[in-house]
């Protein structure tokens, strides 16, 4: 008889399928050589991780911002035969829906081993796509960019502000995220922020970019390449690293999304990753005071105080005072940003914090949360997000 638990994708997904290499070139504000090239030797760093070769993969999932398309990576790589790939949307918010397709397509059969990616370079300004809005807008941004919401700062500035006004949230609790992921920082030798500390006076007094948030407030603007490999659980078990296991995956939009200004889908401006999170937390045996530490999104340090509310680790406009006393630090009570993260790590829409989130559950990580048994990694407020628990074995 089938086992009824088979019949659900989700089930077949929790703890059955892991993240078993990690792989990415050293970040920089100018890496010097295209995407197509750099793709494809974050993918080798990420096969030689997990013991495998470019003969084992059979699936392969990207950002849509891509440039690169599967067939040459293959071909370059020395792939044989793809027999599935997949593309997800919506910049930062693509992370961790990269993870889930390629979960999906092992659970169901489709691929055996897939590799995601995200090659990106953005360090020049520009290369920045708001400085390159030369034309007729004619997409979401037409319903913000004719006030001068023109940048991503200015749309979240405009959320950050209400938070405050509604919530009584303070600019020291933006800065209580800066300082913790630019300590963390400190300790990785991969941090384009490391050597370069950060105290509160010192966010404080930085330059206004999108009131109310000023220069610290803003996720840096690197390049980078990195992949990460996925497999079966069984598969895993005979492979060279501590496999990571994806516990639970979701993607979600919320209502009547506009991207990056929801100003008007909830009467509380919920963002995308509040329905997101309803649906993780609902596929998964695990909650939020299950977390040994957490990968929050932060193209800018209000989604991260707004995070925490989403995901559940605390109520509705206390996100801000979360962050009081050191709580987001290494021996706080909830690490977050353990690598740094897009505020001081890099920005690379996020992958980076998948690649921290493997690294915690394998004990290796510049920041090791003692006895992690399980991280949260999330994708972007604000655009059609996504999600993931990892938990070890």
């Amino acid at each position: 008889m089938t086992d009824p638990l088979d019949c659900d994708l989700f089930r077949r997904i929790q703890d059955r399928v892991a993240i078993v290499g990690i792989g990415h070139l050293p970040f920089a504000k100018d890496i010097g050589r295209p995407i197509a090239d750099t793709a494809v030797e974050a993918i080798q760093l990420a096969l030689d991780d997990a013991g495998l070769q470019a003969e084992d993969v059979d699936g392969m999932c990207m950002l849509e911002m891509e440039t690169t398309h599967e067939v040459s990576i293959a071909r370059r790589l020395g792939v044989e035969g793809l027999r599935w790939w997949s593309k997800i949307s919506y910049g930062g918010g693509a992370s961790c829906a990269t993870v889930m397709h390629a979960a999906a397509a092992i659970a169901s059969g489709l691929a055996s081993t897939v590799v995601c990616h995200r090659a990106r370079n953005r360090g020049a300004k520009a290369a920045r796509p708001w400085a390159q809005e030369k034309v007729l807008v004619r997409d979401d941004k037409a319903l913000h960019t004719p006030w001068g919401l023109i940048r991503p700062v200015d749309v979240i500035g405009m959320w950050a502000h209400r938070h405050m006004h509604d919530y009584g949230t303070r600019r020291e609790h933006f800065g209580n995220v800066a300082i913790a992921a630019r300590r963390h920082a400190q300790r990785n030798p991969h941090a384009l922020m490391r050597e370069r500390p950060l105290d509160m006076a010192t966010y404080l007094a930085a330059r206004p970019i999108g009131y109310p948030l000023h220069l610290y407030d803003c996720c840096l603007e690197s390049d980078g390449a990195l992949a990460c490999v996925v497999t079966s659980v069984e598969r895993a078990r005979d492979l060279r690293q501590k496999a990571a296991l994806v516990h639970s995956v979701a993607q979600a939009s919320g209502p009547n999304p506009v991207h990056l200004a929801n100003y008007n889908n909830t009467p509380a401006m919920l963002t995308t990753s509040a329905f997101c999170a309803e649906l993780l937390w609902a596929r998964s045996e695990l909650r939020p005071k299950d977390m040994s530490c957490a990968q929050i999104y932060d193209a800018f340090t209000p989604l991260v105080v707004m995070g925490l509310e989403d995901y559940g680790f605390c109520k509705r406009g206390e996100g801000g005072p979360f962050t009081d006393g050191g709580r987001l630090e290494l021996g706080g009570a909830l690490p977050v940003l353990t690598s740094g993260g897009g505020l001081s790590e890099a920005y690379v829409h996020g992958f980076n914090l998948i690649l921290e989130g493997v690294r915690q559950i394998r004990g290796t990580s510049s920041n090791q949360v003692p006895g992690c048994r399980a991280t949260l990694v999330t994708g972007a407020s604000g655009v059609a997000t996504s999600a993931l628990v990892l938990r070890g074995e």
